[in-house]
This record gives structure tokens, C-alpha cells and sequence, in this order.
């Protein structure tokens, strides 16, 4: 009994954490500089630095080496240079250390885009994907952001599986409209 009560607590608790609605659509985007990793090598990622290079996709996940994380940044490494030839990049933001994230952008990541470690939650928190506050985990949401600062699309779902192909989509739709930027 005490199991079954202890899973409809942590329902409720994701429930709760999904009800959260992202940053809408035509929002500026917050600006941050935070430690991240590439290749197993830190650096300061600036998302306004990125943006100067054109758009971003900037993607939240739980927590490094669970099973939808890794399924999710094989997805985003394998789609990399669909984003590349749209002029994008991608950046992954999790509360994990850095020293985790060093480890999984070169495993899981293939040392191709970076991830950024928030472990006090400020990203997460301007961009409403604080999943777990307590544990310090996001949730599972995907942003594309265009290089004028602004949100032009955001996905959440727990399940890793749409947001590799909505993000692309969103993006796809963009350049379009926008072949020089």
C-alpha cells in the first residue's frame, strides 16, 4: 500500500510540474551565461553569443544518463546537421554538474552541441521548466529561438520521442520565411 501511495504522490507531483505552461511563442528569450560542456571540455556558454550565429535550439532534460535523456540526446546528435543546414544550432540544459555533463556530451551527446549545467535552477527557472525544484531536475521542454532574441516555438512533453521532429518542423517553417537570416 505504502508503494501505490508513494506512486500516486510522484504522479501527482509530474501532473503538477507538466501543468507548468513554457515561455509562449513571441516572448524574448532570457539571456544567460552558464558553465556548459562539449567534447568533455568546459566552457561559458552565452545563449546571446550563440544567437549571433543564428537560431538556437535549446532543449531542458531531467537528468543525464537516465533512460529518456539518452534517448533524447542520441536524437538531437543524430539530427545535428539537419539543424545545421537550417543555420541552427542546439544546446541541451540539464541540472546536472558539470562534471556529469562533461562525462555525457562526449557518451550520449557524441561531442556534438553542448550542454549546459544549471544546478541552481536560475535557468530553468526563467524559462518555467523546473520540473522537481527539490531534486533540481527540468522538465522535458524544447525551445526553438530565433536570432532576435525571441521564442518562436516550445514543446514540453516527458517523453523524449517529439521533440527532436517538432523543433525541426517549428524551425523548418521558419527559415523559410526567413531564408537570410
Amino acid at each position: 500500500m505504502r508503494r501505490i501511495v508513494c506512486w500516486l504522490g510522484l504522479a501527482m507531483l509530474t501532473a503538477a510540474g507538466m501543468a507548468r505552461a513554457e515561455l509562449p511563442a513571441g516572448q524574448v528569450a532570457p539571456d544567460f551565461t552558464a558553465p556548459a560542456a562539449i567534447g568533455g571540455d568546459e566552457f561559458s556558454f552565452t545563449l546571446s553569443e550563440a544567437l549571433k550565429q543564428g537560431p538556437v535550439v535549446l532543449y531542458f532534460y531531467p537528468a543525464a544518463f537516465t533512460r529518456g535523456c539518452t534517448a533524447e540526446a542520441h536524437e538531437f546528435a543524430e539530427a545535428l546537421d539537419r539543424y545545421k543546414a537550417l543555420g541552427a544550432s542546439v544546446v541541451g540544459v540539464s541540472g546536472d554538474s558539470i562534471a556529469t555533463l562533461k562525462k555525457f556530451s562526449v557518451s550520449e551527446c557524441q561531442s556534438k552541441f553542448p550542454l549546459v549545467a544549471d544546478t541552481d535552477l536560475r535557468i530553468m527557472t526563467a524559462y518555467d521548466s523546473v520540473l522537481f525544484r527539490l531534486t533540481g531536475h527540468a522538465s522535458r521542454t524544447s525551445y526553438v529561438i530565433t536570432p532576435d532574441d525571441r521564442v518562436l516555438y516550445a514543446y514540453t512533453a516527458m517523453s523524449p520521442e517529439d521533440h527532436v521532429a517538432n523543433t525541426y518542423k517549428a524551425l523548418a517553417a521558419w527559415r523559410a520565411q526567413h531564408p537570410a537570416e
